[in-house]
């Protein structure tokens, strides 16, 4: 059986060091991260908003059950169709507001933002 979500206030509760939420992908707003993991189900990237440290390597999960593609706006980074549990990294090397979107349905929308490491 798998297990698709958790809420925030569980994982929290169950007091998970950061990097376990970091590559939940549920760390705090705002929190700057080592690693990441995003997760995409339900024609949704999660988080919408992550905080990273340059130099981070960042993965997108595909859980849904249709492709997804992930596409920076600025065009840094493009992956394949992403069929069910197809995986995608990137490596933010530089910091910076990185906006991307779904090739396959734009309407998903999320952003990376890198700080720096120092």
């Amino acid at each position: 059986m798998r297990l698709k979500t958790m809420t925030r206030r569980h994982l929290l509760g169950a007091a998970l060091p950061a990097a376990a939420l970091a590559a939940a992908g549920l760390a705090p707003a705002g929190a700057a991260v080592d690693e990441a993991i995003v997760k995409i189900d339900n024609f949704t990237f999660e988080p919408e908003r992550l905080t990273v440290k340059a130099g981070t390597t960042v993965t997108w999960i595909n859980e849904d059950d249709i492709p997804h593609s992930i596409v920076a706006s600025e065009r840094a980074f493009r992956s394949k169709a992403l069929d069910t549990d197809d995986k995608y990294s990137f490596t933010f090397a530089a910091p910076g507001a990185y906006e991307y979107f779904c090739g396959l349905h734009p309407h998903m929308k999320a952003t990376v933002t890198v700080v720096s490491n120092q």
